[in-house]
C-alpha cells in the first residue's frame, strides 16, 4: 500500500462526505465539516489517497479556534474530524494524516492544536490533557487535549477561553 497525503480540493468534497458518513455512526462529522467550510472556519483539510487504487483512504480537518492566554489571542486550531476508511485502518494512515497536519500547522505559525479524543491514540503525537487544563471550554476534561506546535513552547500566563468554531455547538443536534 502506498499512501499520498495532500491538501483537499473542491474535487474531494463528495468523497470526503461519503467517507465521513461511512466512518461514523451518525451524520454529525459530515455536517460538522460542511458547516466549518460554509462558515469559513476550516483552516486545513488533508486527504490520504491510496495511490494503487486511487481511492480516498482518509481525511483530517483542522478548524479555527478562539484561544487566549494572558488576555492575548493566540493562533490555535481544533483537530476534528479524523477519519480513515475501513480497508485502510491500522495501517498508519491516520498517524500519517495527524503528523502531516501538525507539521503544516506548525510551519504556518499556529501555536496550539486541541483535540477531543482518546488519550491513548492522540497521546502518541504529544497531545496531553495537561496542556489543555485551565482553559475555559465546555469540553474541558481528560479527553480535551492540546499540543504546543512551536517546539513545545507554551505561551506563559493565565489561560482564558478555548472556544471551538460555532459549528461544534451543533454536534448531536439538528441544524
Amino acid at each position: 500500500m502506498s499512501i499520498a497525503i495532500r491538501p483537499a480540493t473542491g474535487g474531494d468534497v463528495a468523497a470526503i462526505d461519503a467517507l465521513l458518513r461511512r466512518a461514523f455512526p451518525a451524520e454529525d462529522e459530515a455536517r460538522l465539516v460542511q458547516r466549518l467550510c460554509i462558515d469559513g472556519d476550516m483552516v486545513l483539510t488533508l486527504v490520504a489517497d491510496d495511490e494503487e487504487t486511487g481511492a480516498l483512504a482518509g481525511m483530517i480537518a483542522f478548524s479555527r479556534m478562539d484561544v487566549a492566554i494572558a488576555g492575548k489571542p493566540i493562533a490555535a486550531v481544533a483537530l476534528a474530524p479524523l477519519a480513515v476508511g475501513a480497508a485502510w485502518r491500522r495501517q498508519g494512515v491516520g498517524e500519517a494524516l495527524v503528523q502531516a497536519g501538525i507539521a503544516q500547522l506548525a510551519d504556518a505559525g499556529a501555536m496550539l492544536a486541541f483535540v477531543l479524543g482518546d488519550p491513548a491514540y492522540y497521546g502518541r503525537f504529544g497531545f496531553a490533557a495537561e496542556w489543555a487544563r485551565g482553559f475555559a471550554s465546555p469540553y474541558a476534561g481528560d479527553y480535551l487535549m492540546a499540543l504546543p506546535l512551536q517546539g513545545g513552547a507554551m505561551p506563559c500566563g493565565v489561560r482564558g477561553a478555548a472556544t471551538h468554531a460555532p459549528a461544534f455547538a451543533q454536534l448531536g443536534g439538528e441544524s
